[in-house]
């Protein structure tokens, strides 16, 4: 089970759900501390800007960090659950859940997938760069991309809702 939370309920969602690997998407220098329960060799920390094109001094999402990512969830034995957060648990961290998702469970459909996210939490707005990028990594042709344009953007919020999805 993946679960998704933003970065002020990371500690909480963490025991609740017995997370043992946490992936954690925020810009660079945000500090964040890794939860007991999780081994630093079993917490990736990925530094990037919620943004979808270049920006001076931004760090854009790119294909060393989706294929970091795709790497650490390949890894994932999936004996505990995984816990992914970014700031607001709204964008970056969201995206990643469906990327994750949908190159663990690739039979599964890329509308399906998009369409359970928003059910399941209706602030999520996935980062368009990073689903774009895993897109084309995992030969989607076009339709994660499509998939996430057509739940369109989530509902206005300070932070999203902790939430799971099944893979």
């Amino acid at each position: 089970m993946i679960h998704v939370c933003p970065l002020s309920k990371v500690a909480e969602t963490a025991e609740s759900i017995g997370a043992r690997r946490m992936i954690t998407l925020l810009n660079a220098g945000t500090p964040v501390i890794r939860p007991a329960g999780i081994a630093e060799q079993d917490h990736l920390y990925l530094s990037m800007n919620d943004i979808f094109e270049a920006q001076d001094g931004l760090m854009l999402p790119g294909e060393e960090h989706v294929r970091t990512l795709l790497d650490f969830a390949h890894s994932w034995d999936r004996s505990a659950p995984l816990l992914i957060h970014c700031f607001a648990g709204v964008s970056r961290s969201t995206a990643s859940a469906y990327i994750i998702a949908s190159a663990l469970a690739p039979h599964r459909d890329e509308e399906e997938l998009a369409t359970t996210l928003r059910r399941l939490s209706p602030s999520a707005t996935p980062n368009p760069r990073l689903i774009a990028v895993a897109d084309i990594i995992l030969g989607r042709e076009g339709r994660m991309v499509e998939a996430i344009k057509r739940i369109g953007r989530g509902a206005d919020c300070f932070e999203g809702n902790a939430f799971a999805l099944s893979i």
